[in-house]
């Protein structure tokens, strides 16, 4: 039978809310017993829940995700591998949905900190300061995805994306496009907006094209409906336009629908290319052309940076993840 928590107050000859009060971090008591009172939950072998072996091992086998949009099929991708590592080294995961919102991520640190996760994942966000504060505040190991920071010394776990769109963009131009749309997310995003558009930019001077402004769309996010919009503008203002970099596979799935509606046909009247490879681009149609980020080993590669940290106390070395090129049904050649 397993021990209860009243085998654990008879043995260390306390109350039963004397042991509640220490695994529940309250005061009202004295350093001596909440040491005599660790030790017989040691002895005992007395498992509450997570808390407690926290308090007997410094450790609750539980890590903290964070995500701005979990309910995203970029974020759901990067979170399996995520959780299927952690779950074979017996740890659960707390999924945080940030939303993107200072308020909320603030909040979420604080239950994270609460809950005593042994260590945090914080994913594709831009790192601000009271949201570092508030980590190294809390003495636990960290690692990014998809994100990283210049100012503050975390690890990270990414692909170089203005190297990555570059690869894109070239990819049109050596098919024989030159006439070049781009739509993009929320335009002076850091993560994925700003480098993206950089590298779409320096393929094009690197091939001795015209860089027009007028030529990028910018959206709200990288979603679906983001990509309608700038879609729904190409069709309307770029009449000339051969082909369309977008900065995300949900974007480019939303210029696909757009340009269906219109009556052009992909890749015959207008080529597309997305970015990021989620499972969606083999389903469109037509299928999808993508430059592939490694989402679900992304998420594996840095859970097992987090174990190294929480295991050995040492910091570990950030990854850039190569990239590469899916072709599919989406793009045509043009001989010159």
């Amino acid at each position: 039978m397993n021990p209860t928590i009243k085998d654990v107050a008879k043995k260390a000859n306390v109350s039963t809310a004397t042991v509640s009060r220490i695994l529940n971090g309250l005061p009202g008591y004295s350093e001596e017993t909440k040491k005599r009172v660790l030790k017989v939950i040691e002895e005992l072998g007395y498992q509450p829940n997570a808390v407690a072996r926290g308090l007997v091992s410094r450790k609750t086998k539980t890590l903290g995700v964070l995500l701005p949009n979990v309910s995203s099929l970029f974020a759901a991708e990067i979170l399996n591998g995520i959780e299927d590592t952690a779950h074979e080294s017996d740890h659960s995961v707390i999924v945080c949905n940030t939303d993107s919102n200072g308020i909320r991520t603030i909040k979420y640190l604080q239950v994270l900190n609460e809950k005593r996760v042994d260590g945090i994942i914080f994913t594709s966000e831009v790192l601000k300061k009271e949201y570092y504060d508030a980590m190294i505040e809390m003495d636990i190991p960290i690692v990014l995805i998809s994100t990283a920071s210049y100012r503050y010394p975390l690890p990270y776990v990414k692909v170089d994306d203005k190297h990555a769109a570059y690869s894109a963009t070239e990819f049109l131009i050596m098919n024989g496009h030159e006439r070049i749309a781009m739509i993009s997310g929320t335009k002076d995003d850091p993560i994925a907006g700003v480098p993206r558009v950089e590298g779409y930019k320096q393929a094009l001077r690197d091939y001795g094209l015209m860089v027009d402004e007028q030529r990028i769309t910018y959206g709200i996010d990288f979603g679906y409906k983001t990509g309608m919009m700038g879609m729904e503008q190409i069709i309307n203002e770029m009449h000339d336009i051969t082909a369309v970099f977008a900065a995300s596979d949900e974007i480019a799935i939303g210029a696909l629908s757009v340009a269906n509606k219109h009556g052009w046909k992909v890749p015959d009247d207008i080529s597309i290319i997305g970015y990021d490879n989620l499972k969606v681009a083999e389903m469109s149609i037509p299928p999808l052309t993508t430059v592939a980020q490694p989402l679900y080993e992304m998420g594996e590669i840095a859970t097992k940076m987090l174990f190294k940290m929480i295991n050995t106390g040492q910091t570990v070395e950030s990854r850039i993840i190569p990239h590469k090129i899916i072709e599919r049904q989406s793009v045509k050649r043009i001989e010159q």
